[in-house]
């Protein structure tokens, strides 16, 4: 009778713990919010470089739009990967990779302030659109709409390959109706960049002649 009386106070015990552990499962569970149970889709999954060796793509840090943001941070990416301090083999500067000559026409003598300076960049980037826009605006007006090689020709994309191979070799080009390409030391051409970045939004900025900080 004594080992009977043993036997069911333990199980009472037991019973009386497994209650309260329940109680207290479900007590939390009622008070922490559902949103905030699994957060775990909410951070987002960065790929790792393994990933994006395997996956052969590459992973563009932010969405754009097709506006003048857009479309500046697209060549920004395809020039330095968004990298204001780099300096390349050539020895073209920052974020946009201008050359010493481009910058001295727009007022910058100091590349080293240059390069430091990300607002700076900034501003010239826009200054040379404004440039470019001025140098190209007849060819602009005459080609944009029209397709040479398979590319429907916009003024971002004219002035995305004016950024790369300077106005006067995207006149050869589009005069020419693309029998006359240039390609920098990295082998990217005036075609590749009117077919890449064309379609932008990039109204924003006016054609400007001789502009300077």
């Amino acid at each position: 009778m004594r080992r009977w009386i043993g036997f069911l106070a333990h199980l009472a015990i037991i019973t009386v713990l497994t209650s309260f552990a329940t109680f207290k499962i479900v007590f939390d569970d009622v008070n922490v919010p559902s949103e905030l149970r699994n957060v775990e889709h909410l951070i987002p999954q960065v790929p790792t470089a393994l990933d994006l060796e395997r996956s052969n793509e590459k992973y563009h840090p932010i969405f754009l739009r097709k506006n003048f943001v857009g479309f500046k941070e697209a060549l920004a990416f395809k020039e330095s990967q968004g990298d204001y301090s780099t300096v390349n083999t050539l020895g073209y500067l920052g974020k946009y990779q201008f050359g010493a000559s481009t910058l001295k026409l727009m007022g910058v003598h100091d590349v080293d302030l240059f390069l430091a300076d990300p607002y700076l960049q900034e501003t010239i980037f826009a200054l040379n659109v404004s440039r470019n826009k001025w140098i190209l605006r007849r060819d602009i007006k005459r080609f944009v709409g029209k397709r040479i090689n398979g590319t429907e020709i916009s003024t971002s994309g004219i002035i995305a390959a004016a950024h790369l191979a300077g106005a006067g070799n995207v006149k050869k080009y589009l005069r020419s109706y693309g029998r006359q390409d240039f390609s920098d030391a990295y082998g990217s051409s005036v075609a590749h960049y009117l077919k890449k970045f064309g379609g932008y939004d990039i109204e924003v900025i006016p054609a400007q002649r001789n502009p300077r900080i």
